[in-house]
C-alpha cells in the first residue's frame, strides 16, 4: 500500500478543497493512504511543506495541489515557475516522488474550476510513481 503526503494549498481555496478532495478520493480509490495533509497559504509556499513530507519514512510519495490565476501583472507566471522548480528539487534532491497538482498559470477563476480534477491525477501520479519506482 502507498503511503502519501498531501500539501493543499488554501489560496483560492474554492479550488483547491475540491481539489484535495478529488485527491483523497484518488487516493483511496486505487488502496493508498494519506498519512498526512499539510494545509499552507498559497502554492508558492507548498515546497517547504512538501520536503518536510518527503523526508519522513511513512511517506512514499507526495501530491500537492493549488491553484495559480492571473491578475493584472505576471505575477502568476513568476509563482508558477518557481513553485514547479522547486517542487523539482524537492523529489530529486529526497528521492522521493513529489507530484504537482497546481493547475496554472494564465487562467481565470472559472478555468481553474475547470481543472478540480488535476487533484485526482497528482494523487494517481504520484502513487503510480511511488508504485513504480518501488
Amino acid at each position: 500500500m502507498v503511503s502519501l503526503g498531501l500539501v493543499v494549498a488554501r489560496f483560492n481555496d474554492a479550488v483547491t478543497e475540491p481539489m484535495a478532495e478529488a485527491a483523497r478520493e484518488a487516493a483511496a480509490e486505487r488502496d493508498a493512504v494519506v498519512v498526512d495533509e499539510v494545509s499552507v497559504p498559497g502554492a508558492y509556499d507548498s515546497p517547504l511543506a512538501a520536503d518536510r513530507l518527503a523526508r519522513r519514512e511513512d511517506v512514499d510519495a507526495v501530491a500537492v495541489v493549488g491553484a495559480i490565476v492571473t491578475g493584472d501583472t505576471d505575477h502568476d507566471r513568476v509563482i508558477a515557475t518557481a513553485t514547479a522548480e522547486k517542487l523539482t528539487d524537492v523529489s530529486l534532491d529526497r528521492d522521493t516522488p513529489v507530484t504537482f497538482g497546481v493547475s496554472g498559470p494564465g487562467m481565470s477563476g472559472a478555468e481553474a474550476r475547470e481543472r478540480i480534477d488535476k487533484g485526482a491525477e497528482a494523487a494517481n501520479a504520484a502513487v503510480d510513481l511511488a508504485e513504480e519506482l518501488d
